[in-house]
């Protein structure tokens, strides 16, 4: 009798204990989505005491820069109305350093900031040195040359012989890092002298000079502090809510980030969208495909065919024209007005005329395709890889005689990798905290459900073990007539022999 008490007394608390495990399994299915998002929504937001704080602050991603140039290999050919020919010379490797200054939180839920950047370059992981000598097209001449097609006559000669006297040529064969980071050029004194404002810079010039120990810009970003629906995005830009270099209020306007972060729980109807100052412009990606980065889910997004498409193929794009052929953008406006165009790199993805121009170009996806790889239960990026081209559009222009027989052509300069991949320390912090432990507290709330429900299970398999072998017990404590005679009749039947491979089953109290 102790025994079957002791039994009861095991059940009734492994049922007890079922009950509570199931109980908070179902209170975790129901508050744990609902945790798990306020967590992420305190934790992505622009707040000292949110966890990536520190990491939009000073970005802990190691991001270099990789430069590939287009040597020209016969300059004097493209001066006689030749097909110019060009060999791809790189990459030029700089680690690239940014952390943000001058950080002020307003009362409007917006923060601003300016971020500097620098460069160094990385001998080993580069394929030549910064004493490499390059032939490329001299943008100061070819670029004066076509500002100055419409200007008179007597304009023109002046400028070939200014060209004549400082011994300026179309094309300049100058060092990797004098192409980077800027050379003194007698000519940019002289066009300061008499064509003030042609020029926005005195002294050295250099494709990437003003962005080595500079910034870009001073940006203004919602914090999602108040009002989580507009977090990371741009507010301002140098004070300004849209942008006047181009021809339509849609290619003016500054949308999205600022290309670091962006709003957590994206779907694969998101996009991604940002204000690129170098380019001038915002840039929406759309999504491709879900993947994985080091055991972190992601979604990777792409640039679509039209980013760079002109108004007859994609007629919002027509404010950024004038326009050639399609697949490269004009960004003469915000570049000093020299006839400069951005696209993809070797011409990915866009008129095939403009490849078939230039001997040496070889487009494809995998090394010329721009990508980010977002988490995106966060919006943080976890692998990136932006690449972008910027080419020259040289002529001949009657009355400048520097530019001798050129057929009009867009010609590439070179093409510009920035990527990044989070790694190490910061790597580590972010799974643990971000993707390891929300998920941990996903498979928690089921696993209490499961082993609840089995739980429960062993106190109802006891009570109906239990009934069956009171059976007797309980018809015999009956008092009546029909009851006897019912449990007369039944040892009566247990005495009876049993017919042949009949198994009999003693039941005992």
């Amino acid at each position: 009798m102790g025994s079957r008490v002791r039994a009861r007394r095991a059940a009734l608390a492994l049922g007890g204990l079922g009950l509570l495990l199931a109980a908070l399994g179902a209170v975790m299915i129901v508050l744990v989505p609902s945790l798990i998002r306020q967590q992420i929504l305190k934790n992505v937001r622009i707040d000292p005491s949110s966890l990536s704080f520190n990491m939009w602050k000073e970005i802990p991603v190691p991001f270099y820069l990789s430069v590939y140039f287009f040597d020209v290999l016969n300059p004097q050919e493209i001066l006689e109305g030749q097909k110019p020919s060009v060999r791809e010379r790189g990459p030029y490797v700089y680690r690239e350093f940014r952390h943000k200054t001058n950080i002020t939180f307003h009362d409007n839920d917006t923060v601003s900031f300016v971020e500097h950047r620098s460069f160094q370059f990385q001998p080993t992981r580069s394929h030549g040195s910064e004493d490499d000598y390059i032939v490329m097209p001299n943008i100061l001449v070819l670029g004066a040359a076509t500002m100055m097609e419409d200007k008179p006559g007597g304009l023109k000669f002046m400028m070939t012989l200014a060209f004549s006297t400082l011994q300026e040529r179309a094309f300049m064969n100058r060092t990797v890092r004098d192409i980077m980071w800027g050379y003194e050029d007698p000519l940019v004194n002289l066009m300061n002298k008499f064509f003030p404002g042609m020029l926005p810079f005195k002294g050295k010039f250099g494709l990437f000079a003003e962005l080595n120990n500079s910034d870009s810009g001073l940006f203004t970003v919602f914090t999602g502090v108040r009002d989580f629906s507009r977090i990371h995005l741009v507010d301002k830009w140098n004070g300004l809510s849209k942008v006047n270099y181009w021809h339509s209020d849609q290619c003016n306007m500054i949308n999205g980030t600022s290309g670091q972060m962006w709003a957590p729980f994206m779907t694969p109807e998101s996009s991604l969208e940002f204000y690129s100052p170098e380019a001038c412009r915002s840039m929406k990606l759309i999504f491709k495909e879900p993947g994985m980065f080091e055991g972190i889910p992601t979604y990777r997004f792409v640039a679509p065919k039209t980013l760079f498409a002109n108004g007859s193929v994609y007629p919002p794009n027509e404010g950024f024209c004038p326009c050639r052929e399609s697949g490269i953008q004009n960004v003469s406006a915000c570049r000093f007005n020299a006839p400069l165009f951005l696209s993809h790199p070797h011409f990915y993805n866009a008129d095939p005329v403009l490849v078939d121009a230039v001997q040496g170009l070889h487009p494809n996806a995998k090394e010329h395709s721009l990508f980010l790889d977002i988490h995106p239960v966060t919006g943080i990026p976890m692998n990136c890889s932006v690449k972008l081209q910027l080419s020259l559009f040289i002529k001949k222009v009657e009355g400048i005689g520097q530019t001798g027989k050129i057929k009009p052509v867009v010609l590439p300069l070179l093409w510009f990798g920035e990527s990044g991949a989070m790694e190490g320390a910061p790597l580590r912090t972010f799974y643990r905290q971000l993707v390891l432990m929300p998920k941990v507290l996903h498979y928690a709330q089921f696993v209490l459900l499961g082993l609840g429900c089995v739980l429960l299970l062993g106190p109802v398999a006891f009570l109906l073990r239990s009934q069956e072998k009171c059976y007797l017990f309980w018809s015999s404590s009956k008092k009546g007539p029909k009851d006897k005679e019912a449990l007369q009749a039944y040892s009566e039947s247990l005495m009876t022999s049993a017919p042949k491979g009949t198994v009999l089953q003693e039941a005992r109290l």
